[in-house]
């Protein structure tokens, strides 16, 4: 097997699992891409994976990767994301960071995991993404987000006024300092911080979330995810926002957003005895009572 591998940064607790994940794949007799940045850390700080090949872009994954690794927390898992798009690639994320509901394989399950993989023990979770288009194509080729797409304001304290279509049909204009369209994935994101609903993986949905909206009685509304949701944004300001899973740009005063549900989807590996409902009660301390 040849499998793909993304971490940031690296620390010097992280180095120990570097080094038994080498020794593993070694037993195992697996190929191993690191992404550039991460091998040259992982050379020059403790001479780890040198002969290992390197992957520097999306296309990489199309010439006969088997999986990829996330080693990190959520963010990273979204980055490994980025670079595998609509390659078809599975993913498995290691959590090295904290809540981790997308990297939810802990420290100490490492080499059971490894061993499952191995054995191809595991499923296919697909999970949907948002596309979006814009009049000035702002964000190119990386227009799509795994967890949400944010329109919110930029420098000031002032509300702003983002007019909602679903369908092309009016849905409501929001008073609010933004406005979140989620994935089911996202749900347990910026999402759920802002008051919104948990929805599991698998359904067909988006959720239009504000975030601290004038009015108390406006709320998340679920929706279908095969109607296109509009945006544009007003206010004060000439220019906002518009974040996709934390990649920001700069969007002038009602220029339009089209969001619709991508072409492809994920393919998010799920060992055996693993599930998103543990994930969730075990990550949220569901059902402990936190006064003992």
């Amino acid at each position: 097997m040849r499998i793909a591998v993304y971490s940031k940064k690296i620390t010097k607790a992280d180095i120990p699992l570097f080094k038994r994940f080498e020794a593993q794949a070694q037993r195992f007799g697996w190929k191993l891409v690191l992404e550039r940045g991460l091998k040259e850390q992982l050379v020059k700080r403790e001479g780890l994976f040198t002969g290992a090949d390197i992957f520097t872009r999306h296309e990489d994954f199309h010439h006969g990767i088997d999986l990829a690794f996330s080693i990190g927390g959520d963010g990273t898992f979204l980055k490994t994301v980025s670079y595998i798009r609509n390659s078809e690639v599975p993913i498995l994320g290691i959590n090295t960071g904290r809540l981790g509901f997308l990297a939810n394989i802990s420290d100490n399950l490492f080499e059971e995991a490894l061993e499952l993989v191995r054995q191809k023990r595991y499923e296919h979770e697909q999970r949907s993404l948002l596309r979006v288009e814009t009049e000035h194509n702002l964000f190119g080729a990386d227009n799509v987000a795994m967890n949400e797409v944010t329109l919110l304001k930029k420098d000031t304290s002032s509300m702003i006024t983002v007019n909602t279509l679903l369908d092309d049909r009016y849905l409501n204009s929001y008073w609010a300092d933004g406005l979140i369209i989620s994935t089911p994935t996202g749900s347990t994101a910026y999402n759920l911080s802002c008051g919104g609903p948990i929805v599991t993986p698998g359904c067909q949905v988006h959720i239009i979330t504000p975030i601290a909206p004038h009015n108390l009685n406006v709320r998340p509304i679920v929706v279908p995810d095969n109607l296109p949701i509009k945006l544009n944004a007003e206010g004060r300001e000439r220019y906002y926002l518009l974040a996709l899973d934390g990649n920001t740009k700069s969007i002038r005063q009602k220029e339009e957003v089209l969001v619709r549900k991508a072409e492809y989807m994920i393919n998010v590996v799920k060992l055996e005895d693993t599930n998103f409902l543990d994930t969730i009660r075990n990550k949220m301390s569901w059902g402990k009572d936190q006064r003992n």
